[in-house]
């Protein structure tokens, strides 16, 4: 393993230990602040030309050749519905990687990065609109910050077909039937959720590791054993309030919780999950987004505890 990746492994272990997020920030217009996790990003440039492909989705505006790759390009504000009257063309292109897959993101103007702690990312107003597309909102010296999901954004511009295919109910056994689904993207919890639900297993959906570890605590305290009540925890890794390695550390951690199954699914580049998990001390990671090997992992798991 090269030097470089074990660098990269441990800023990434670091600023997961200390329960914080490296944010690109960027502009889709003349005011407002977007941010985005630094890990799904793997390069920043001027816009290049755009050209067509047979097959693209309507809602990408081409794509580019970023270093002799075809990379399907979106233009954000446009994908979310941002209007900024007087925004002009977009002049930089956001490189990404995420969900097994590399596709690029135009924005107005690139700001900077910084690193900020996750328990000052609180959840997105409910009010629609933009917000159907945030994970998230902070403040950085004294501007509003939003999280853009890019997950959702993503999904609803180039729906993608299921490789699960038919699904029968797991054999019911002794054991618990509920699995805790922790995820603050609306469409990551959905697509859990289906997977359970096909599996004849119920999914407890929350947005946030803060929000899981609480009800795992309460749990706990009024005599109800959670490891007894969920087959695993499948929690997301990037979150506002706890991150996923943060939830993981303090399962660990906690008497009445160390004993239970934790599974992280993330859409971060899979090379560095491995170091990740031995690090906090989760049981397994599956990457986003394959139904069939979610599937597959839980259906291992759920046999284990016949």
């Amino acid at each position: 393993m090269s030097q470089d990746l074990l660098d990269r492994i441990d800023q990434r272990t670091r600023l997961a230990g200390h329960n914080r997020l490296a944010l690109l920030l960027f502009r889709l217009g003349s005011r407002q602040l977007f941010g985005v996790n630094v890990f799904k990003v793997k390069e920043v440039l001027q816009r290049p030309p755009l050209f067509t492909l047979p097959q693209l989705p309507r809602a990408f505006a081409g794509a580019a050749d970023v270093r002799g790759r075809s990379v399907p390009v979106l233009d954000l504000a446009r994908a979310i519905g941002h209007d900024d009257e007087g925004a002009g063309e977009p002049h930089y292109l956001v490189v990404t990687e995420f969900n097994r897959s590399v596709q690029g993101f135009l924005v107005a103007g690139v700001d900077r990065i910084v690193n900020i702690a996750v328990e000052h990312i609180q959840p997105p107003p409910e009010l629609g609109g933009d917000c159907n597309y945030l994970t998230g909102v902070a403040r950085h010296q004294g501007e509003l910050i939003q999280l853009i999901d890019v997950e959702s954004v993503l999904a609803e511009s180039a729906p993608r077909g299921s490789d699960l295919g038919t699904l029968g109910p797991l054999p019911v056994t002794g054991g618990p039937r509920e699995v805790l689904v922790v995820d603050d993207s609306r469409v990551a919890r959905n697509q859990i959720r289906s997977v359970l639900e096909q599996l004849g297993l119920e999914a407890v959906l929350l947005s946030d590791g803060r929000q899981a570890l609480d009800h795992l605590q309460a749990l706990a305290r009024n005599g109800e054993p959670p490891g007894e009540r969920y087959a695993l925890v499948i929690s997301d890794i990037e979150m506002p309030a706890m991150d996923g390695y943060t939830l993981t550390t303090e399962i660990r951690r906690d008497p009445a919780l160390r004993g239970m199954f934790v599974l992280l699914h993330t859409s971060l580049s899979g090379v560095f999950n491995q170091a990740m998990v031995e690090r906090v001390g989760a049981d397994d990671f599956v990457p986003k987004y394959s139904e069939s090997e979610l599937a597959q992992r839980v259906t291992a798991r759920v046999n284990a505890l016949r």
